[in-house]
C-alpha cells in the first residue's frame, strides 16, 4: 500500500495546494482535565481518558486536518522516566497512535496519522549526559510503538539542537524503517533555535537527512514562523515546507494561560505562511479546531496572496545574533509573571 502521507505530498505537489495539519494538542488535553506536569501519554491507556484524546483528535478532523499528530510528544523514554513511565514506551506510544488511526480512518480517504516525537529534554555530551547511542536507541523504541499503532509518518518536532535531530532520525528510521520522517525545529531566539540554528542552517543540514518535509513549529507567534519559511524558502525551494505556529503569545489569566491570536488572526497567518512558501499548515499551543477551521477555509476560499508585497515585513527578523537572542530569552525567563 502507498504510504499515505508520501501520497498526501504527492497530490498536493500536482494540483498545487496546501495541506492542512491540526492545532494543539496539550493545551487541548489541559481544557478537558490534564493537570500541568501530568504525562499526557498516559491518557492513552486510561479507560476514563481515551474518548478524551479520541475527541481531540476528531475535533481536528471536523475542522478539516488531513494530518493528526498523535497524543505521544513526550513519549521517549527520556521524558517517561520522569514519571516512571520508561518502561511502558512501547505500549503508551501504540496506544496514541491506534486511538488516532481509530479516528482518522483506514480506508482509501483516511487522513494522516503523524506520530509525534518531541526532544529528549535532555542535553548531549559535553554539555549533559546523553550521546549518540543512547539517544538513538531511546528514538528507536517510540518510533517502534508508533509504527505498530498505525503511524503514516514520524513527525519529530520543537526540536532546537541539530544534533539531537541526527539521533532522532536515526532512530526513527532503526525503529520504523519503512516510515517517512519529517522535522520541525523552534526559533524562538530572535529568529534562532534555543542552541544557535539558523531557519537556513537548519534546512541546510536537515536536507541532508532525506526527510519528507521539514520546517518549524511551536515558538513566540505567526511573526517569527513567516520569517522562518521566508529564509528556509530562499535557500531551498524543493523541500515541502511545514509551518505550525503557537496561537501567539501566552498569558496568565486568572491562573490560565491563554493565547492571544484569535481564529481570524491565524487565517490570514495561513495565508501568509502559504505565500512565503509552506505547503503544510496548522497551529501548535493555543490553537484549536475553531483556529484550524478559520484557517482551513481561508486557504480554501481565499485568493492567494503575493509575496512581493510580503516579504519587507520579514526581511529583518533573522538578523540578530545567537548569543544576543539567547540574552533575550533568558532575561524573559527570569522576569517574574505579574
Amino acid at each position: 500500500m502507498e504510504n499515505r502521507f508520501s501520497k498526501l505530498l504527492a497530490q498536493a505537489k500536482a494540483l498545487d495546494l496546501p495541506i492542512m495539519v491540526d492545532g494543539a494538542m496539550g493545551t487541548q488535553l489541559m481544557a478537558v482535565g490534564l493537570l500541568f506536569g501530568d504525562p499526557p501519554e498516559q491518557w492513552n491507556v486510561m479507560p476514563d481518558k481515551i474518548d478524551k484524546v479520541r475527541g481531540v483528535y476528531r475535533g481536528y478532523l471536523d475542522a478539516g486536518s488531513q494530518i493528526i499528530l498523535t497524543n505521544s510528544f513526550g513519549g521517549s523514554p527520556f521524558r517517561l522516566k520522569l514519571h516512571r513511565l520508561d518502561g511502558n514506551t512501547f505500549e503508551l506510544n501504540k496506544a496514541a497512535a491506534a486511538l488516532a488511526r481509530l479516528e482518522a480512518g483506514d480506508g482509501e480517504n483516511a487522513a494522516v496519522v503523524a506520530g509525534s516525537i518531541g526532544p529528549s529534554g535532555e542535553l548531549f555530551e559535553p554539555m549533559g549526559n546523553l550521546n549518540h547511542e543512547i539517544a538513538v536507541e531511546g528514538f528507536a523504541r517510540q518510533a517502534e510503538g508508533l509504527a505498530a499503532g498505525g503511524a503514516d509518518v514520524l513527525w519529530i518536532e520543537t526540536m532546537s539542537d541539530l544534533q539531537e535531530v541526527v539521533a532522532a532520525v536515526e532512530g526513527a528510521r532503526k525503529g520504523a524503517p519503512n516510515l517517512p520522517v519529517a522535522v520541525t525545529m523552534t526559533f524562538d531566539t530572535r529568529g534562532f533555535t534555543m542552541m544557535g540554528v539558523s531557519p537556513a542552517d537548519a534546512i541546510t543540514q536537515l536536507a541532508e537527512l532525506n526527510l519528507a518535509a521539514i520546517g518549524g513549529n511551536c515558538g513566540n507567534g505567526p511573526d517569527e514562523l513567516e520569517a522562518v519559511i521566508h529564509a528556509m524558502r530562499l535557500v531551498r525551494t524543493d523541500i515541502p515546507l511545514i509551518a505550525k505556529s503557537n496561537a501567539g503569545m501566552p498569558t496568565l489569566e486568572n491562573g490560565q494561560v491563554t493565547y492571544n491570536a484569535s481564529p481570524e488572526v491565524m487565517a490570514e497567518c495561513a495565508r501568509r505562511m502559504r505565500a512565503f512558501g509552506a505547503t503544510i499548515i496548522g497551529g501548535c499551543c493555543g490553537s484549536t479546531p475553531v483556529h484550524i477551521r478559520a484557517m482551513k477555509q481561508a486557504l480554501a476560499d481565499l485568493p492567494p496572496l503575493d509575496v512581493t508585497h510580503l516579504e519587507l515585513t520579514v526581511a529583518m527578523a533573522t538578523r540578530a545574533a545567537p548569543n544576543e537572542g539567547r540574552r533575550e530569552r533568558r532575561a524573559r525567563r527570569e522576569t517574574p509573571v505579574s
